[in-house]
C-alpha cells in the first residue's frame, strides 16, 4: 500500500510540474538561434516528438516484462 501511495504522489507531482524542457544539443541550439523563435520552437518540439517513441517502447516492454514476471512468481 505504501508503494502505491508513493507512486501516486510522485505521479501527481510530475503532472503538476511546469518546467519547460529543452531537448536540443549545443549544435542544434546554435542552429536554431539563427532561425528565430518560431522555427526554433518547432525544432525543439520535433526533437521531443522523435524522442517519445523509443521511450514509450521501452516503457511498454518493461511493463509487459514486469507483469509476466509477476504472474510467474
Amino acid at each position: 500500500m505504501k508503494r502505491i501511495m508513493l507512486f501516486l504522489v510522485v505521479l501527481l507531482f510530475s503532472l503538476f510540474q511546469t518546467v519547460q524542457t529543452f531537448a536540443q544539443c549545443s549544435i542544434c541550439t546554435k542552429t536554431t538561434q539563427q532561425m528565430g523563435d518560431g522555427p526554433a520552437q518547432g525544432f525543439n518540439s520535433g526533437i521531443l516528438y522523435l524522442a517519445f517513441l523509443p521511450l514509450a517502447l521501452i516503457l511498454f516492454l518493461g511493463v509487459r516484462w514486469w507483469r509476466n514476471e509477476k504472474k510467474n512468481s
